[in-house]
């Protein structure tokens, strides 16, 4: 038993040590929105990381050292090279020191989480996984993931804490934000074991400038839910606030700017035509779900997730009244979407509203087209049966629509051009600034 327990000494001392030295190898599983950014910055600070994903075309621009995400240019890719490498090759595992899981966690139809992606990287990595490495978890999850999926598996191959490690750190991504970069953010950090834990803290100190540590991975998931839900809660405020300004015949945007005047007690959220991203629109579902398990409904949680899901529904039906007002067909209408990302100034069409916007008009029969700096195809998959191209945005395209709805109000888009060439402008954004009122305009503020 002293012999064992000096190997697992050693073991862990050694991992330490290696970190210490930044003489480790880093295994990066998800090569996306969040996993991609994150091997950057390791690559940066002179680490070697292999970066796994399953996507042929990820691996394939990134080893040419090209990005497919527009917000990260090539030359980023370029400048890692030398420390980098892309590969669905998931026998590499056993070169790396650490491994850092960072894949999706949407949800399925009936909105209860779909972990099939954690899953999955688990059963891959899983024959590859050796003594002295450390497994950190950053996909959003609810809280009790990382005891209840990932421990049961890992420790009948190894002694956690002791052999092996395991940490849940979570994403803290937020895509197009010129303000606070991912190193710049301060990083949750939680382990299964108080090694698992010093380990972790040790192992992110690389990157992150600042870390807070927890008490438990219970509590780092908990952590990044609340985070989420508190977003999604005030917007499904400010979004049911619309609807009741807009039925009295008042400019939501320019009451949340004269409320945001308050130094105190107040934080101004906008409104919009549905909720996108990654976690927003899912999290509150993620932890609803979690609490019934528990025994209790949790109705303001659940009431939020509702709301912001109506938005687009709400949008749709808003577009038919003012059709109808306006005496043209729905069914033979032509419309253009302006911005189908689901947040300005980014490419990322993850959960995106406009999507919802689009399925809902083309089941009306209307004729959709759509025109987005940032996402010059939209291609068929799961969610859309249908393929389509950016428009050119200029006076000739314009006039040949019946409406043009902006969904996703991008900072580089003429706005101009598009209010003086559109017969009918839905504003989903409050980008052109015109009041809710009976003044005769083309442009409907929603």
């Amino acid at each position: 038993m002293i012999i064992n327990y000096n190997k697992q000494f050693a073991l862990k001392n050694f991992l330490i040590d290696k970190i210490k030295k930044k003489n480790i190898r880093i295994g990066i599983i998800g090569l996306g929105y969040v996993g991609l950014p994150l091997a950057i910055n390791f690559c940066k600070k002179n680490l070697n990381v292999i970066g796994f994903d399953t996507d042929d075309f990820k691996i394939k621009k990134l080893n040419k050292g090209q990005s497919y995400i527009e917000r990260i240019k090539n030359k980023e890719i370029v400048d890692i090279k030398k420390n980098f490498h892309a590969t669905r090759n998931f026998s590499s595992i056993r070169l790396c020191d650490v491994i850092v899981i960072c894949v999706p966690t949407p949800l399925t139809k009936n909105k209860k989480p779909d972990l099939s992606y954690l899953k999955s990287a688990i059963k891959k990595i899983y024959p590859y996984l050796k003594k002295g490495q450390l497994l950190s978890v950053e996909s959003t999850t609810y809280p009790g993931t990382t005891k209840e999926i990932v421990l049961p598996i890992i420790k009948k191959k190894f002694e956690v804490g002791e052999n092996f490690f395991i940490s849940y750190s979570p994403e803290r991504e937020d895509p197009g934000n010129k303000y606070f970069k991912t190193k710049n953010v301060p990083k949750i950090i939680s382990g299964l074991t108080e090694n698992c834990l010093r380990i972790s803290i040790l192992f992110y100190k690389n990157v992150f400038k600042k870390l807070v540590p927890v008490s438990s991975t219970d509590a780092a998931e908990f952590t990044k839910l609340l985070e989420n839900i508190y977003r999604s809660v005030n917007i499904g405020l400010v979004n049911e606030m619309k609807i009741i300004a807009h039925k009295m015949n008042l400019d939501i945007h320019e009451i949340i700017k004269a409320a945001a005047t308050k130094p105190f007690g107040y934080r101004p959220f906008t409104p919009g035509p549905g909720l996108g991203g990654h976690c927003i629109p899912i999290d509150p579902f993620y932890m609803s779900w979690k609490s019934k398990k528990l025994g209790y409904n949790p109705k303001f949680i659940m009431q939020s997730g509702k709301i912001n899901s109506y938005m687009p529904i709400w949008t749709v039906n808003k577009i038919k009244k003012s059709f109808s007002k306006n005496k043209i067909d729905l069914k033979k209408s032509k419309i253009l979407i302006v911005g189908i990302a689901y947040k300005k100034n980014v490419d990322d069409l993850r959960e995106s509203p406009a999507l919802e916007v689009i399925e809902i008009l083309r089941k009306q029969q209307a004729k959709i087209a759509y025109y987005d700096p940032y996402v010059p195809k939209l291609y068929k998959n799961k969610k859309n049966n249908y393929s389509l191209k950016s428009i050119k945005l200029n006076k000739n395209s314009l006039i040949k629509y019946d409406a043009v709805v902006i969904i996703t109000d991008h900072d580089n888009i003429n706005y101009e051009i598009i209010k003086k060439n559109s017969k009918l402008l839905f504003d989903c954004r409050g980008r052109l600034n015109v009041p809710n009122s009976n003044i005769k305009s083309n442009v409907i503020s929603l």
